[in-house]
């Protein structure tokens, strides 16, 4: 489309270069070519700019004072990131798709489907389920019984989600991932580890998208919930009676055990382990890496393990890379010490 055509779009005012040039695709600001349209939104990456050879840039008031191409035209708007996201969606749409029940798929007979339902070849849908209207079910997808998924959902392939789950609308789980298997525990008794019936449910509310190859334990007894607009990354696991509050991201390779509560807004970075029971204040942020075993408050900063506030533990560092110089200071006294004393 024409970078008129985009500005219009993307609520932006185009300025300078040439409005009418078409633009074909969307790329970053360091690889950025003619006829593809980047984005300028902070200003540590001014210096690429004048390099630049992006036939537009989605720009912010705030940075129109950088070097700008003379060719290149700016499209300036309150929020460039934004808008050079509505950009891309529009200039890299997903294909077209023929949308259909394959012959292949395995359907109870019981299964309640809504309008322009899609389910891909070598598909299970179990008993009492229902999908609602819009949601994409894809190939080698294996749903259980008694599962309930809304509308606008993609589940991609190999997913599984076991019985009793419920899923609400606009959720994306991806490939690989397992929603409702049991969970990790067992009492020992008698000189063995004895089972603990897993008879709860996963409810993952609006919204949520969960990453490739997550796994997601049902409650022991009651539910484990993940809230309104979480976000998940790939290959994290969340134990059994899990409360995930509303817009939490976990990024990946996180471990989560058992009965902990997440609230609202939390950041938990990559590689971060929580031990059970825990509970992780609204807004706070736990750095990557972390081990927590003990609460953390509410907008808190924390890091290493265990976790402990950031600024608490960069002295700790600081203090610590003065260690060897301490040490030896410490020989030079004992040193002296000994002449002294002889």
């Amino acid at each position: 489309m024409q970078i008129t055509e985009l500005a219009q779009l993307c609520d932006a005012r185009p300025q300078g270069g040439d409005p009418a040039l078409g633009i074909d695709s969307a790329a970053d600001i360091m690889s950025a070519q003619a006829h593809q349209v980047t984005v300028l939104s902070d200003g540590k990456y001014k210096k690429y700019l004048q390099s630049c050879q992006a036939s537009a840039c989605f720009i912010s008031e705030q940075l129109l004072e950088a070097d700008i191409p003379a060719n290149m035209t700016l499209l300036v708007c309150k929020d460039p990131e934004m808008s050079f996201l509505k950009a891309v969606g529009a200039l890299h749409p997903e294909p077209a798709r023929k949308r259909q029940i394959s012959a292949q798929a395995v359907l109870a007979d019981d299964v309640t489907l809504g309008q322009d339902v899609h389910i891909g070849p070598f598909s299970s849908i179990g008993e009492r389920c229902r999908i609602g209207d819009n949601s994409t079910i894809e190939a080698s997808v294996q749903i259980g019984n008694n599962v309930s998924i809304g509308n606008n959902c993609r589940i991609h392939p190999n997913a599984v989600i076991y019985d009793n789950s419920v899923i609400g609308n606009n959720v994306i789980i991806h490939a690989g991932s397992i929603i409702g298997a049991d969970g990790f525990g067992y009492k020992y008794r008698n000189n063995q580890h004895v089972k603990v019936p897993h008879v709860g449910n996963v409810v993952i509310e609006d919204n949520v998208e969960i990453g490739a190859n997550t796994c997601i334990d049902r409650g022991a007894l009651g539910s484990t919930r993940i809230g309104w607009g979480s976000k998940i990354d790939n290959l994290v696991q969340l134990g059994h009676n899990n409360v995930v509050g509303r817009n939490v991201i976990i990024c990946g390779q996180c471990g989560i055990s058992g009965s902990c509560t997440i609230e609202d807004g939390a950041i938990l970075a990559g590689s971060v382990g929580v031990a059970d029971h825990v509970k992780i204040g609204s807004r706070a942020v736990v750095m990557a890496r972390s081990g927590v075993s003990q609460n953390i408050d509410s907008g808190a900063q924390v890091w290493g393990s265990p976790a402990k506030d950031r600024k608490v533990i960069w002295r700790e560092l600081a203090a610590l890379a003065k260690l060897p110089e301490l040490i030896q200071k410490i020989k030079n006294l004992e040193n002296r010490l000994d002449k002294l004393e002889k």
